[in-house]
């Protein structure tokens, strides 16, 4: 396959950026996205073009480091998968392939495809974990947890915190990433103690950071890797207003 691509390249948050064009030959369709972007890099090396800079680890879909705009679609046109999880026969020869970062105030790009994702870092220290305060560990399979309670936890539990929904969203909105990180954790037992102030620090958080606010459109769960659905942002709103109603009652 020969393909072309335009690549957003930006030396650092401070720079302009635009669009570069670039040819990918011989671009074989079994590559990963990432791979082709390898094979790239090594050619632009050789022409003493300084390289596409990308973030990725894993490469198995697990991380979520690999966060590109392709297409006009968070992490590429298929659905239920990451950028690292995309394979060159997704696309037909001759294509061309438009690639950029995320692009959200809360996300500031550090240098091409590369953005500053500390935002969500700082939500998940204002609140999404179990403190020692909370009491002594009990065994896990101490306490009855109901399969549904389960199961919905560990949808919640997969969010990989990529940033896709944000990217996805036309208010740069944080609030599926936040609502599976609460909804996780509201229907645990062991978050139960924590639940009302967690939810009521973190989305104090998620507003100083700057994203955007939710206005349901569900482009979010649409582009979402692990296809985390809207049902979690509705208990965040339920854990959200039961905590506001509960702080009034004893003021």
């Amino acid at each position: 396959m020969n393909l072309t691509l335009k690549v957003w390249r930006q030396k650092d948050a401070k720079a302009a950026g635009k669009l570069e064009t670039y040819e990918a030959k011989d671009v074989s369709p079994d590559m990963s996205f990432l791979e082709m972007i390898d094979v790239v890099n090594e050619s632009l090396i050789k022409k003493g073009v300084e390289p596409i800079a990308f973030d990725h680890d894993c490469r198995e879909g697990i991380c979520g480091a690999c966060s590109m705009y392709i297409n006009g679609h968070a992490h590429g046109p298929k659905q239920g998968i990451t950028t690292c999880q995309l394979h060159m026969r997704s696309f037909k020869d001759g294509e061309t392939i438009t690639i950029e970062p995320w692009r959200a105030k809360a996300f500031p790009i550090i240098k091409d495809l590369v953005v500053d994702r500390s935002a969500f870092d700082r939500i998940i220290q204002a609140g999404g974990y179990v403190s020692v305060n909370t009491g002594v560990t009990i065994d896990a399979n101490a306490i009855a947890i109901p399969k549904e309670h389960a199961d919905n936890a560990m949808d919640a539990a997969t969010c990989i915190g990529c940033g896709a929904c944000v990217a996805a969203c036309k208010n740069a909105s944080a609030t599926l990433f936040l609502s599976a990180k609460v909804s996780q954790l509201a229907l645990l037992p062991q978050g139960h103690p924590e639940r009302a102030a967690r939810v009521e620090a973190m989305i104090d958080q998620m507003e100083l950071e700057g994203f955007g606010n939710c206005t349901n459109t569900e482009a979010c769960s649409a582009e979402c890797p692990k296809e985390i659905g809207q049902e979690h942002i509705a208990r965040m709103n339920r854990e959200f207003y039961a905590a506001k109603l509960s702080s009034s009652k004893t003021k």
